[in-house]
């Protein structure tokens, strides 16, 4: 998962740490965001866009997998 969380707090000035506060989490869940390396609950994906004035998807981008693991058949 990728995310647009460091470029959107560019865009409002705000710091990790402004960011990590506003959605109550520490700075290093911040950090581990926008480097990929952690994904976030619902509550906290939905905490950060509302903070950065955006939609879910405008922040995290969800890469689908190019297998077929996975899928739901509607069959």
């Amino acid at each position: 998962m990728k995310t647009r969380i460091k470029e959107l707090r560019a865009r409002y000035d705000l710091t990790q740490e402004e960011l990590a506060k506003k959605v109550g989490v520490r700075r290093e869940t911040i950090l581990f965001l926008e480097k990929g390396k952690y994904n976030p609950s619902l509550k906290l994906a939905y905490d950060i866009a509302k903070v950065l004035k955006s939609k879910i998807e405008e922040v995290f981008i969800f890469e689908e997998e190019s297998s077929s693991e996975g899928q739901i058949n509607d069959s």
